[in-house]
């Protein structure tokens, strides 16, 4: 027995260094293993906006039909914000979040958060900073300014602002972009962001190492497909609606953008569907997300 207790250790020994160089499947965390994707979705009303300027009970009924709860919107195509109010609330629709004109943040903001309050809105913001040819540093700090002012201002009245990428603030500046400015210069409890997918590859940047390296600054997301071809690194802000495609059939790598994004804490998902099949092509992109393994 004596003699054998040197050579039972060293097996031992050896079982477990097995056995930590090979994990079996009780090793494995659940943050590991492969999830649905169960982000809180809603849609960007933007997506059917030839739609809504014929028939908006109409196609809120249409959004509806889609299994859709949760909407941002954009414009309430003439209805004044308590009647728009009214027609999502009869269909049991929640606006969670709605996009106003940079304008009426610099000269109305007080305006904005009265309508944002009124259509229920959690957060408000801006899609675009207006500029005349390539965006500059002048712009950009002037849009600084404004994005403190209105965000210290909605914070007042319950709402958080937000800024929404757009390509062109990926612009060179300094040792990275105008970006990289606005979220230096921008108060962090002040002004938070949504990030636009496909307005992050336009100009040629990754969106996940983008949300890795800003983490909670991003609260909402756009989910944007691009059709493989598309040109990138450009930063116009501009592309032809038709480069918009079903998620999962264009060239973003979505597992990668919601891992990252599950990671730094994304509260919600908007679908933006620009192009002129956005009705067919909605119900396709919302299957994708839910069969998505992460």
């Amino acid at each position: 027995m004596k003699q054998s207790l040197p050579f039972l250790l060293s097996l031992l020994a050896l079982f477990a260094l097995m056995s930590s160089a090979n994990p079996g499947p009780t090793a494995l965390s659940k943050t590991d293993m492969d999830q649905n994707f169960k982000g809180r979705v809603g849609l960007q009303l933007y997506s059917l906006r030839e739609q809504f300027a014929k028939d908006v009970p109409k196609t809120l009924d249409q959004v509806r039909s889609f299994g859709i709860k949760y909407v941002e919107t954009h414009s309430t195509y003439g209805l004044t914000p308590e009647n728009f109010r009214a027609e999502l609330d009869s269909r049991g629709l929640k606006a969670v979040a709605g996009h106003f004109s940079f304008e009426r943040f610099r000269d109305d903001v007080e305006g904005v958060a009265r309508d944002a309050k009124i259509l229920g809105l959690e957060y408000a913001g801006s899609a675009w900073i207006p500029h005349k040819d390539n965006f500059d540093e002048k712009t950009c700090r002037e849009a600084i300014a404004v994005f403190n002012r209105a965000g210290e201002a909605l914070a007042k009245h319950g709402l958080k602002f937000f800024y929404h990428t757009h390509g062109y603030e990926f612009l060179p500046h300094g040792n990275g972009t105008f970006f990289d400015l606005m979220m230096a210069e921008t108060k962090p409890q002040a002004v938070t962001c949504e990030i636009d997918v496909f307005w992050v590859v336009h100009p040629g940047q990754d969106p996940a190492k983008l949300i890795e390296k800003y983490g909670s600054r991003f609260e909402l997301m756009h989910v944007k497909d691009m059709k493989r071809g598309t040109p990138t690194g450009l930063f116009t802000g501009h592309s032809d609606v038709t480069n918009n495609v079903v998620l999962g059939t264009g060239v973003i790598d979505w597992v990668a953008v919601f891992r990252a994004a599950r990671k730094a804490g994304v509260k919600w998902y908007f679908l933006e569907d620009e192009s002129p099949t956005s009705v067919q092509q909605i119900p396709q992109s919302l299957s994708y997300m839910e069969k998505l393994k992460l």
